[in-house]
């Protein structure tokens, strides 16, 4: 049976540098909703063009349009042995529409690693957080700095501090993943899926606490 494990965390708590390390280590791909939105935007995919019309109209983006887009993602060859969810699904509903999808490729929610750190220390990470203009990929100035000041080690374009980054919008980042996503961890929690995992250590140490989780699972 595929294995599939969905990533949750608040901002900042590094679930997307941790889900791109353990899905190199399983040799699984790392499926993030919000470079999926990125890759059909850019390649113009049918799929594409309606979120950006969505998007350009300053609304959101609905669960059957991100649905529809994770299911492309998880029906190509190299998920044939599952995949590592990031940023999807985000309520219960999503969480659902997965498992019902799931079913499709033989397949379901492995374990759900939930990534805690506390408020504090999310508002030093994501402030210090730069994002790469062309793919997303994440760098921090304390933790994981690029080695080229301003540029991406992966793709070479521009990194720079997103607004809701920014120190005086953290707080309120916080506030609502809780209140929004506390549904989608219970709905977890209560399947017997969640496990906690301590994000305020090193990211190694958290790396471990995942592939010891997962080996367990698996």
């Amino acid at each position: 049976m595929p294995t599939y494990v969905v990533m949750l965390g608040p901002p900042g708590a590094g679930k997307g540098t941790q889900a791109a390390i353990v899905a190199e280590k399983l040799d699984l791909p790392h499926v993030s909703s919000g470079n999926l939105f990125r890759e059909n935007i850019k390649n113009e995919t049918e799929l594409g063009k309606k979120v950006k019309s969505i998007l350009d109209a300053g609304n959101l983006v609905p669960d059957d349009l991100t649905i529809d887009m994770v299911r492309d993602r998880i029906s190509r060859d190299d998920c044939n042995n599952g995949a590592i969810l990031d940023g999807f699904p985000r309520t219960p509903a999503q969480a659902e529409a997965l498992n019902a999808m799931l079913v499709e490729f033989a397949g379901k929610v492995d374990v759900v690693p939930y990534i805690n750190v506390e408020d504090d220390e999310l508002i030093r990470r994501l402030s210090g957080r730069r994002t790469c203009r062309e793919n997303g990929h994440i760098f921090n100035l304390t933790f994981n700095p690029p080695k080229q000041e301003g540029v991406c080690d992966l793709d070479g374009s521009e990194l720079y501090q997103r607004d809701d980054d920014k120190p005086e919008t953290v707080k309120e980042r916080i506030r609502v993943y809780l209140e929004k996503t506390s549904p989608l961890i219970d709905f977890y929690r209560q399947a017997g899926l969640l496990v906690e995992i301590d994000g305020g250590r090193e990211i190694e140490l958290v790396t471990n606490d995942l592939l010891g989780i997962l080996s367990v699972e698996g």
